[in-house]
């Protein structure tokens, strides 16, 4: 107990703080889709997928660089997974209570997203310099429960409210159409679910993954109680609007769980759906106030039970990124700041990674790129909860 007060008072009397650096200097290669942890040792480590391309480029590896505690400099990058000539892509960073490093990400099997295979590996060895000692890989085969009908449903309302819609876009409609047979088939269900956040722990052994789909359109969790030996599925998320994927998943003090997600739909928000039943089936797809311009986001619980979340919030275009915090597990957000605030065209932060450090600092890294600048980076942003409320 008193380590817990003294944690909060020492975090209470920081001063508003913010750092930040690219990990490596910008390159002509598209450097995407970053995930960062701190391990027991206070060092940071980060990755993302590199190459020419996403999806239709089979050059596309996982990259990672280590940030020792105490250095002001990353690493030289170096290779995390690599499936040879196919595309690797979504890469998640996450160290269990047991402290085993795991790598989630997705191989491209076909260059469409519809075609992805959900994998993993897990390091126990991952201190020293360059890539972990990885014990252990295999693939999560996803199988969610009622698909048809939870889903179909949703589909056959999104029909009937953009009706009018429908009536003049032809390709729209067909894709509809070609959906509503595929969809039914047991390999489409089960290929193509992916990655993007972290997961959370919701008892000592029950880890919660976030999934998605972009042939679906919807998102989904994944569970497994042994350390990945088995895994099970949730429900879908999916609403009538379709579009709510990349879940971001927070755990409230009544044990409810929070889904924040990209918006890939017409209405241009952050969607939220909450679970009663820790996940395994979802209430309705909200659209909240906080603007999505089809830009990942990630909400996090503080030590202090203060909720972080960190997003592009235009309508268009992802040259702002900011930071919101709630002190009402997020009823409200109450302040907010910008990470990076480009205008139009100038540049863009996007796709952020969101970590409480032991220290109570926050750490994200994001996809980064500046004009005049040839190619893109990552970035990493250390701050407190201090300078976010010197904001708005």
């Amino acid at each position: 107990m008193l380590s817990s007060v003294l944690f909060l008072c020492s975090v209470a009397i920081q001063a508003p703080m913010l750092e930040s650096e690219i990990i490596f200097p910008a390159e002509p290669f598209h450097n995407h889709g970053s995930s960062i942890v701190e391990t027991a040792d206070g060092d940071l480590m980060a990755c993302w997928f590199h190459g020419t391309g996403e999806r239709r480029s089979d050059d596309v590896q996982i990259m990672g660089a280590r940030k020792r505690k105490g250095e002001s400099a990353w690493s030289a990058p170096f290779q995390m997974a690599d499936t040879p000539d196919l595309p690797d892509c979504n890469p998640v960073l996450f160290i269990d209570p047991r402290g085993k490093l795991w790598l989630f990400w997705i191989a491209v099997q076909d260059n469409e997203w519809g075609g992805s295979l959900l994998k993993y590996r897990v390091a126990s060895s991952y201190a020293k310099d360059g890539p972990p000692e990885w014990e252990w890989q295999d693939v999560i085969h996803c199988r969610p429960q009622e698909m048809d009908p939870l889903y179909f449903n949703a589909l056959g309302e999104a029909e009937a409210k953009y009706a009018e819609v429908l009536k003049v876009n032809e390709g729209l409609r067909n894709d509809i159409e070609q959906l509503k047979v595929r969809g039914k088939e047991k390999l489409t269900q089960r290929l193509g679910w992916m990655t993007r956040l972290h997961p959370i722990m919701l008892s000592d052994t029950r880890m919660m993954l976030g999934l998605y789909s972009d042939v679906f359109n919807c998102s989904l969790a994944g569970f497994t109680e042994d350390w990945g030996k088995t895994w099970t599925f949730s429900k879908p998320i999916a609403s009538a609007e379709l579009g709510n994927i990349q879940p971001s998943f927070v755990k409230k003090t009544s044990g409810d769980v929070v889904a924040f997600m990209r918006d890939n739909g017409p209405p241009q928000q952050i969607r939220r759906a909450t679970s009663t039943d820790s996940g395994v089936s979802w209430g309705p797809v909200e659209k909240m106030e906080i603007p999505n311009p089809g830009s990942s986001v990630e909400c996090i619980a503080l030590a202090n039970g203060h909720w972080a979340l960190v997003c592009n919030d235009t309508k268009n275009g992802r040259h702002v990124l900011t930071m919101y915090l709630s002190d009402d597990e997020g009823a409200t957000w109450k302040w907010k700041r910008r990470l990076e605030d480009f205008k139009p065209e100038e540049g863009s932060g996007s796709y952020p990674s969101l970590i409480q450090a032991k220290d109570g600092n926050l750490h994200c890294t994001y996809s980064f790129t500046q004009k005049g600048v040839d190619g893109s980076t990552i970035k990493h942003a250390k701050f407190n909860e201090d300078w976010i409320k010197q904001g708005q």
